[in-house]
């Protein structure tokens, strides 16, 4: 196990799988016969064992035949359990006009409606066989296929973590504006173009990390080179940066009017 490297965890698993099925024996384990193995099977189902655990079983038992005592073949009728597809309980329309009416606030409402959206909204389309699939995709056609697709993104936990900016405001703007705002190479770290390729300056934090010198030169074919910077050019229809609320495109205009006459305004008497 050790020369396949198996993990210490998995390498300690299979030992307990081989002395368990020793204990149940009373033999020792190179003694067995095939209707020793489905004996125990059976046994491990008497007891109500999980579907992972008869599958690891089967698996230990036969790589300790296979492997270790070189018996090949011996062990391949115990068969392993496929697990079932455990999809979540989707909840109908009433159910989830009850479960928004429970939020304390518009904010929270419209986060869980926008969370809870995004994947029944698929499903939607999907039923309604407005989404096409292509090439390795084309098997999310089928609806089990879709739902076990989906069946993961409905148990990851999607609330999302955020505290106020030590720095404040300007912080966190000055850190945006660095990706926002820039191109995929600046012209000052261009080196030389040859026709063996591109030299560029680089930095490998790696090699920092290790206090080795980590600002270093690189040089790529023109085709990589021209690659890796098509990779920072947005498809037609995206943007690198959006605004909402306040400064949403659609109604930006009117509402920075509106500003400047609230700010225009006096202000109420209770704030003098």
């Amino acid at each position: 196990m050790t020369i396949r490297r198996f993990g210490e965890h998995t390498q300690r698993d299979y030992v307990r799988q081989v002395r368990e099925f020793t204990a149940f024996l009373g033999l020792p384990p190179d003694r067995a016969g095939p209707e020793d193995l489905r004996r125990y099977q059976l046994h491990l189902a008497s007891l109500g064992a999980s579907y992972a655990r008869m599958n690891l079983a089967c698996t230990a038992l036969r790589f300790f035949f296979h492997v270790t005592l070189g018996r090949t073949g011996f062990g391949d009728r115990m068969a392993r359990i496929p697990t079932p597809d455990r999809l979540p309980v989707v909840l109908d329309m009433q159910e989830v006009a009850l479960l928004l009416a429970h939020a304390r606030s518009l904010k929270d409402r419209a986060a869980l409606s926008i969370a809870y959206g995004c994947l029944e909204g698929l499903a939607a389309l999907h039923a309604a066989s407005r989404l096409a699939f292509h090439g390795d995709l084309a098997h999310l056609a089928e609806a089990e296929a879709f739902a076990a697709m989906l069946a993961p993104q409905r148990r990851a936990d999607w609330v999302v973590y955020a505290k106020r900016a030590f720095g404040g405001p300007e912080a966190v703007l000055a850190y945006l504006a660095r990706y926002t705002h820039r191109v995929a190479i600046a012209n000052s770290r261009l080196v030389a173009m040859e026709r063996h390729g591109v030299t560029f300056r680089g930095k490998d934090y790696r090699a920092r990390c290790a206090g080795k010198a980590w600002r270093k030169a690189m040089t790529l074919t023109a085709h990589d080179f021209t690659r890796r910077c098509l990779l920072h050019v947005l498809p037609d229809g995206f943007h690198s940066i959006r605004h909402y609320g306040l400064l949403a495109s659609s109604r930006r205009a009117d509402t920075t009017t509106r500003i400047r006459q609230i700010m225009a305004a006096p202000a109420p008497p209770c704030l003098r």
